[in-house]
């Protein structure tokens, strides 16, 4: 008889973020793997999910939201599912326990500095938020304090003990959110320590990360990926790459010097700026980057009759639209790979791709979030080749 599993983190009822808690890692990948088959395994062979040697503490990305107990007693932790309730949390199982304990330490300070947390009834107080996004390969560290004003009191002499006992933080800015709602982050920044900015590295190449531009949360699982897709796209050197979502530019980049010339487009104009920022960082010359809807780019590469050899897409858990499907379809490049982070809508729109003339050649699914019941996978379809018609068969004559 198998003995019973104590979930690690007492938190787990409450918090809902770790729902496969109450499972041994092990069983955990058997589950998604299960799960991988039952949605994608319609479409061809699907592959064993790659997991972690160590499925711990992997988010370099760490969110605390600040408040008020019942008691009047500062919290920070995370949100409780389908309300503002804050879930105390100290220490996560899977976030990066050096963001954790900077997080901890600005709780524990704010008395000292008599810097009020806000309170979202009263909209009075100063503090919201505090995220912190550490480089796992470089270990720079960056804090975003985000309050409800730019009036900052004790600025100097809370800075100077922060660093004093994190001196590994790299930077720290300011985020201005005055507005109700569910938004973490606001349109105004000030960096008060440091360039505002971190880098790490991912496949031999750096990259950039803001505040606000979206990065791998697990980068050593990112790498795997990146690095299966890469194999997917079987790439020569004599190609033109497209990179549909593209963000910051780093699976493009990736494949940059494989490829003849790479061109990114992402929605977001912000995460366009930190691409091309990106693509100078490594002296990359062959990338191009455009703000733009992906659909859109991809209808004007079809007007005007041009076709990537090889299509990398990487959408967010909504799937493609139909627009873009469509487009891509026209386009008909040889090679797309599709990467993406919900195999439901993945299945969604592989079923698209193949009525638009595409066979799924493999399906390669990661554990990108262990603990949690998301499952990221990676799709490669190849271009089926036109089926000429025949002209009519005619009746042989017999001869006389």
């Amino acid at each position: 008889m198998r003995e019973s599993y104590k979930a690690p983190c007492p938190q787990h009822r409450r918090c809902g973020g770790c729902q496969l808690q109450n499972l041994p890692y092990e069983q955990q990948l058997e589950h998604k793997q299960r799960e991988a088959v039952k949605v994608l395994g319609g479409f061809g062979h699907v592959e064993n999910i790659i997991g972690m040697e160590d499925p711990l503490h992997y988010r370099n990305k760490v969110h605390a939201a600040f408040g008020l107990d019942s008691r009047r007693r500062i919290i920070s932790g995370i949100y409780q599912p389908g309300s503002h309730a804050i879930v105390p949390i100290d220490e996560c199982m899977i976030e990066d326990k050096t963001a954790d304990e900077i997080i901890l330490t600005i709780r524990k300070m704010l008395p000292e500095f008599k810097i009020q947390v806000y309170d979202e009834r009263s909209g009075s107080g100063w503090l919201r938020h505090v995220l912190v996004k550490r480089g796992f390969a470089t270990g720079e560290v960056m804090v975003v304090l985000v309050a409800a004003s730019p009036m900052f009191k004790l600025q100097k002499p809370f800075l100077k003990k922060l660093l004093e006992l994190h001196p590994e933080i790299s930077t720290v800015i300011l985020n201005i959110n005055d507005r109700f709602g569910p938004v973490v982050l606001g349109k105004r920044e000030k960096v008060i320590y440091g360039s505002g900015c971190i880098e790490d590295l991912l496949l031999g190449m750096r990259f950039r990360i803001s505040p606000s531009s979206f990065y791998q949360i697990n980068p050593v699982q990112t790498e795997k990926l990146y690095s299966i897709a890469l194999d997917f796209s079987a790439l020569t050197g004599e190609e033109t790459v497209l990179d549909a979502y593209c963000g910051t530019g780093t699976i493009g980049l990736c494949a940059s010097s494989r490829a003849k010339q790479v061109i990114g487009v992402e929605i977001n104009r912000d995460a366009v700026k930190d691409a091309i920022a990106n693509a100078r960082l490594n002296g990359v010359k062959n990338c191009w980057f455009a703000a733009g809807d992906a659909g859109q780019y991809m209808e004007g590469l079809a007007a005007e009759g041009h076709r990537p050899d090889v299509v990398f897409m990487d959408p967010p858990r909504s799937g493609s639209d139909e627009r873009f499907l469509s487009s891509l379809i026209k386009t008909a490049p040889k090679r797309i790979v599709y990467i993406s982070c919900n195999i439901e809508t993945q299945a969604r729109d592989l079923d698209i791709l193949l009525r638009g003339g595409y066979r799924v050649e493999k399906l390669q699914p990661v554990d990108m979030f262990p603990f949690t019941n998301h499952i990221e996978c990676v799709a490669l379809l190849t271009k089926l080749p036109k089926i000429r018609s025949s002209s009519p068969v005619r009746p042989r004559r017999t001869p006389r």
